[in-house]
């Protein structure tokens, strides 16, 4: 995300996302884990007995792992999905209307879905609702959130009209780099143990990364002339988005063929937002995270199937029927998102004003809302 906006507002990206990662880190341990994997009583929020993970168990029910880890684990989860918002809002956004909003996200919109498909809540007991590891938990929240929440704050200054080229495609290509082996521990790991399983989640993981940043490339290279870096970079992310919710449940040619939709269907997505639809999610955070994690959870269904290598049992769940769970979970998933994102959007902003004023946006975040500079180049 630094890389991909102005110098200006480098800064303030990093630290958004920091403080972002460092208040929703807290909320998890004083009561996020426990209204998320809490003792399950009536499907829609976990029971209160491990606030302050207090009460945990020496093994997490279901797995080996101790319970302490299980929380660590998860609690990286709920620290990064508000985290990819901030792509929507950048350039333009209030510091203390940014962490608040977040902060309160994180316990109204990802804490709840989370115990409905993870903690044993009401869209997976009752609507067989799968997500492997996160395209319905984390990526259609956050994409949702973000395409609502860059329209309530409105465009840019200068936008579509003016040209906000990345400052610094280096940084990243270098990220990407980083997430993209860091997606293997979020992909592996939701195995819960170190098995084939895990083995499995990793490679998928990694060849759906692989072919949807060529097939980008690809597209690059026909549609504008030029391949480049950040094509690659987003290309890569939106594979990595697509396959997440299936990863454990697929083989690589269900992998290969996600990473073709991924780059397929996100590519063109951009475009829809941002020219005919008129929104600024800055740095496409619907487009490649929301539109990618629902395009995985949907066909899920379709390449889970034994006959493609996947590891579905039609004898217990037809793909008609799992589709409907998959469709039925995305489709609650992003209505409460957008609409529990309205309501605290425009809820904190009768406290902490959302946008900052024109002043500052032109002269850039890192110095009106944080008194410093990314690059001093004297």
């Amino acid at each position: 995300y630094g890389g991909l906006v102005r110098a200006k507002n480098f800064l303030a990206v990093m630290l958004q996302v920091g403080a972002i990662a460092a208040v929703v880190s807290l909320l998890w341990i004083v009561c996020g884990y426990t209204l998320a994997f809490g003792p399950v009583s009536n499907g829609w929020l976990g029971g209160g007995t491990n606030w302050m993970l207090a009460n945990l168990a020496e093994v997490r029910a279901g797995t080996t792992l101790p319970e302490t880890a299980f929380a660590l684990f998860q609690l990286t989860f709920a620290a990064i999905t508000p985290a990819l918002i901030v792509g929507a809002w950048v350039d333009r956004s209030r510091f203390a209307w940014v962490v608040t909003f977040s902060a309160l996200w994180s316990l109204v919109v990802y804490v709840p879905v989370t115990h409905w498909i993870w903690g044993g809540g009401w869209l997976a007991t009752k609507m067989h609702t799968l997500d492997f590891a996160g395209g319905i938990v984390v990526h259609t929240t956050a994409g949702v959130t973000a395409v609502i929440t860059a329209a309530l704050l409105g465009k840019r200054m200068g936008f579509p009209k003016t040209l906000m080229l990345p400052h610094s495609p280096s940084l990243t290509m270098a990220g990407a780099a980083l997430l993209w082996v860091g997606w293997f521990g979020f992909n592996g790991g939701s195995a819960l143990a170190a098995n084939g399983s895990a083995a499995s989640a990793i490679i998928n993981t990694h060849v759906a990364a692989c072919v949807a940043a060529l097939v980008w490339l690809l597209i690059e290279r026909i549609k504008v002339g030029k391949p480049t870096s950040v094509g690659f970079a987003t290309g890569a992310v939106a594979g990595l988005a697509t396959v997440t919710p299936a990863a454990g449940f697929i083989s690589p040619l269900g992998a290969i063929a996600l990473g073709i939709c991924a780059a397929v269907i996100c590519f063109p997505m951009i475009g829809l937002v941002k020219n005919k639809l008129k929104i600024d999610d800055s740095l496409d955070v619907f487009a490649v995270h929301g539109v990618g994690g629902i395009t995985g959870s949907l066909l899920l269904a379709v390449f889970m199937a034994p006959a493609l290598g996947g590891t579905g049992d039609p004898a217990s769940y037809s793909m008609g029927q799992q589709f409907i769970g998959q469709f039925t979970g995305v489709g609650i998933t992003a209505l409460w998102s957008a609409v529990a994102s309205v309501v605290l959007a425009l809820g904190v902003n009768l406290v902490f004003p959302m946008r900052v004023s024109e002043d500052d946006e032109r002269e850039g975040l890192d110095l009106s809302s944080h008194g410093e500079r990314a690059w001093e180049m004297d």
